[in-house]
């Protein structure tokens, strides 16, 4: 059975559909030893390469995996940067067969969520403004943000490329139209190039500082390092396929990580934990910085001295548990191993 090129491809990790069409017109596809051409009709019998590299087109497609990597600002989101700039791609564990593809981009000054995927068409849906997939930022704006300029940005803005607006805007803490250096959260359900910033920028502000804190059911949340990742849980991976209107692969028998253990009830958590003002764990203590990250990021040399103040000291020694040893032989040197005095010799 024959199918379209950039969906046999997309299928398989070699790329997105957009990705692989760009691949297309740069002519680094062949089918059969001829450049290929968007929307071919391709089969299990053809020979494809991709930058001379023969895909097998009959192997069954590795199980969707899905990364949630902490960028920062100065890296890049593509594979090689002609200026030598470090690249989100430069440590993502490696795969088997496919390649790692960004779910949307970042700009270089942004930093945050980013999600990455083995599966091409997850990623095209995930991307596609059709879906209208919500993506929620922190923003710090320098400049006098009124309750009318929010309105405004709500209600939509005209761009060079078309309408533009914010979903929601709301400030993090109580709003003070006098103050210059603000923080609010901002919801939109669209990818386009820069579009928070320009918003901003469309009301004569400045961006400061914007983290992207949440993509759909995902939230960035603790436990990430900057420029590192980790994999997302099956019940993550479910709620994204969901939320695009696709079943997700099962998983792979094998060992099963802290990472994977996670039950798959718990989508719904996964989809709250990703709201706005959604409650946390009980007795947990809120952050204050607008990306939820651990406090242990910029507080790590007070945590050895705030732990001894939560222990007390020890002021009577353990007691001594371990057994009596065997009283020394000859030569002054006790029997390593040696029985205790009064046990019951071991049978032979």
């Amino acid at each position: 059975m024959s199918e379209r090129i950039q969906k046999l491809l997309s299928t398989l990790g070699v790329a997105s559909r957009r990705g692989i069409e760009k691949m297309i017109e740069e002519g680094r596809i062949t089918v059969n030893g001829v450049a290929a051409t968007p929307g071919q009709a391709i089969d299990t019998q053809d020979q494809v390469r991709v930058d001379g590299r023969v895909i097998g087109l009959n192997r069954a497609p590795e199980p969707s995996r899905v990364l949630i990597y902490k960028k920062q600002v100065g890296e890049v989101v593509t594979r090689d940067d002609p200026e030598g700039r470090r690249t989100v791609f430069r440590k993502l564990p490696k795969l088997t067969s496919g390649r790692w593809i960004a779910i949307g981009r970042l700009d270089i000054n942004t930093s945050g969520l980013l999600l990455l995927t083995n599966d091409g068409e997850l990623a095209r849906r995930l991307m596609h403004p059709s879906y209208e997939i919500p993506r929620e930022y922190a923003v710090r704006i320098h400049g006098q943000v009124t309750s009318e300029t929010i309105k405004t940005l709500t209600q939509g803005v005209m761009l060079e490329d078309g309408m533009a607006r914010f979903e929601t805007m709301r400030a993090e803490n109580a709003a003070d139209d006098d103050a210059t250096n603000q923080w609010f959260r901002v919801k939109l359900r669209e990818g386009r190039n820069r579009e928070v910033r320009r918003l901003v920028e469309s009301q004569n502000l400045e961006v400061s500082r914007l983290i992207r804190v949440s993509y759909g059911p995902i939230a960035l949340g603790r436990g990430i390092k900057s420029s590192s990742s980790r994999e997302a849980t099956s019940a993550e991976v479910e709620a994204l396929f969901e939320a695009v209107g696709m079943n997700a692969e099962p998983a792979k028998p094998g060992k099963r990580t802290r990472a994977t253990a996670f039950k798959a009830g718990q989508i719904a958590r996964v989809r709250s934990a990703a709201e706005p003002g959604a409650p946390g764990r009980a007795g947990a203590r809120k952050s204050s910085r607008p990306d939820g990250g651990a406090r242990g990021d910029v507080e790590r040399s007070s945590a050895p001295a705030a732990r001894a103040a939560r222990s007390p000291a020890r002021s009577v020694p353990r007691p001594e548990t371990r057994a009596p040893m065997q009283e020394q032989g000859k030569g002054g040197q006790r029997g390593r191993g040696a029985r205790v005095r009064g046990a019951p010799s071991p049978r032979r």
